[in-house]
């Protein structure tokens, strides 16, 4: 029996394919960037048929660099950028727009059309999610009141709406001869339209979107086989078997089951992912209730997220629009340059902020400047700036559950950054710890489709295959601590309100 599982990443800014061994090892990988576009100020697009191009190709990569073929892989996962939205034509395949992507803001005046009636809050108690542009549910209805054609073509049943992982699996499984339309309950649990309780379509609040149910995928759980690839495909015939929205499949892959585990993925933003178990929590303190996971006919577990927009994306901004850095690990080495922020504080609102203050109207805001400050103080307050939110979203956590954090569990590009992580120790007071394989989001992925298809047995085998990488101890006064937290929370007020009707 083949005993490799191959997972596809379908992230923000690239593509990869991933092929894991039984200990949860990586043997082989290949990645590939899709192009960020930006046509104005809030708007983030990709093309999707440029991603499943690179999909395409870089599981070709990963075979090749492995060394193997189909005929070793067991099984398919499919990992994904959530919230980012592809609307296309059932027949041709072809999108009828660019995707618009989770960071996106456009749909601001969607949102405050919806929470007219009911606040922002009006649909919360079903599907556990703030009115917000970061959500699936606007990012739909923007495109049927803005493509021309889209919302006839839509009800006519011409059209079919998925996240990412909808639209790999769709092509993946034979496209528009035949693919699958299906999404998993934690992709689902994103767009604003799935019953928490019942895992269905909420027909009355498809209405209040006008969103035609007749776009929508088949709402599946975590793991089972799906369809299998199509015959043109290098993985012809392979099942796929797992799908996870990405900081859920990060969570998988870290082997954070039980409620009560967490687990905090440094990515293009920051989220935090708290395991409840059974129980479907609501937050009180500005956190999502979402979907853990569900094991093919097993209940289904509910987790608390925290959401943070902008964390790594903040380092590609100094690299890109200011020019502060050539290559992204560079930051590490020039806020070590200094040896504290100079009394700058940066707080990186550029889509506003998400949890736990979900503020629409924040912008980005750097305050403490004097001519002390330099280009390595601007670099340090853009990684404590990441700590910082994440004290926030735990603040939260803690607040709603109140339980204490005993330590925290990470994954992420960011992780390698040690400095990032000691400050992020210091900041919470609890250990931060790595684990050997810090590709956890496509892990996740590939456990889940190897669950189904026997790779693996049960959850108690996946915890055997986590182990410890590296372990960072807080080392800074606890005074500190409060006057920087202090100073933090006082800057992130200054990011607010800054949105008027006519910015």
């Amino acid at each position: 029996m083949p005993d490799h599982v191959l997972a596809i990443d379908q992230g923000t800014t690239s593509s990869r394919a991933i092929i894991f061994d039984r200990d949860g090892r990586v043997v082989a990988s290949g990645q590939k960037e899709h192009e960020q576009i930006l046509p104005r100020a809030g708007w983030v697009e990709h093309d999707a048929s440029e991603i499943w191009r690179n999909v395409q190709e870089v599981i070709g990569l990963a075979l090749s660099r492995a060394g193997l073929t189909r005929h070793h892989i067991a099984g398919i996962g499919i990992t994904n950028q959530r919230e980012t939205t592809v609307v296309w034509d059932r027949a041709t395949g072809a999108p009828v727009a660019n995707a618009i992507v989770w960071q996106d803001t456009r749909t601001q005046d969607i949102v405050d059309r919806l929470a007219a009636d009911g606040g922002a809050d009006r649909f919360r108690d079903v599907v556990g999610l703030p009115l917000a542009t970061y959500f699936a549910g606007t990012k739909i209805a923007w495109i049927l009141e803005n493509v021309e054609g889209a919302r006839e073509r839509a009800e006519a049943g011409e059209l079919l709406f998925g996240t990412t992982d909808t639209w790999v699996l769709w092509n993946l499984t034979g496209g528009s001869d035949g693919g699958i339309h299906a999404t998993d309950v934690t992709n689902a649990s994103r767009t604003m339209f799935m019953d928490l309780d019942t895992l269905t379509w909420r027909d009355d609040i498809l209405e209040a979107f006008e969103v035609p149910r007749a776009m929508m995928p088949e709402i599946r759980s975590s793991s089972e086989i799906y369809g299998h690839a199509k015959d043109s495909s290098l993985l012809r015939e392979t099942p796929i078997a797992g799908i996870l929205g990405d900081q859920q499949s990060a969570t998988f892959g870290q082997a954070a089951f039980d409620a009560g585990e967490s687990k905090n993925t440094y990515g293009t933003g920051n989220f935090l992912i708290f395991q409840t178990g059974e129980e479907k929590v609501l937050s009180d303190g500005g956190l999502l209730t979402t979907v853990g996971y569900k094991l093919g006919d097993d209940p289904v577990q509910y987790a608390l997220e925290g959401s943070i927009a902008v964390t790594g994306s903040l380092i590609q901004w100094l690299r890109d629009q200011l020019g502060i850095i050539s290559s992204a690990p560079e930051v590490e080495e020039l806020a070590a340059s200094v040896e504290d922020n100079g009394g700058v504080y940066l707080v990186p609102a550029f889509s506003g902020l998400y949890a736990p203050y979900w503020r629409a109207d924040a912008r980005g805001t750097i305050v403490g400047l004097t001519r002390f400050a330099n280009k390595a103080h601007i670099a340090r307050a853009a990684l404590e700036a990441v700590a910082f939110q994440t004290r926030d979203v735990l603040d939260a956590v803690g607040s709603d559950t109140g339980l204490d954090l005993t330590e925290l569990r990470v994954d992420g590009g960011m992780v390698a950054n040690d400095a990032l992580m000691q400050f992020q120790a210091d900041v919470l007071g609890v250990p931060v710890v790595r684990p050997v394989v810090t590709e956890t989001t496509a892990l996740g992925a590939a456990y889940a489709a190897g669950l189904a298809v026997g790779v693996w047995e049960s959850l108690d085998e996946l915890r055997g295959n986590w182990q410890e990488d590296r372990r960072w101890e807080p080392q800074l006064p606890s005074h500190e601590v409060n006057r920087t937290l202090r100073l933090w929370r006082k800057a992130v007020t200054k990011s607010m309100g800054w949105v008027d009707d006519d910015v």
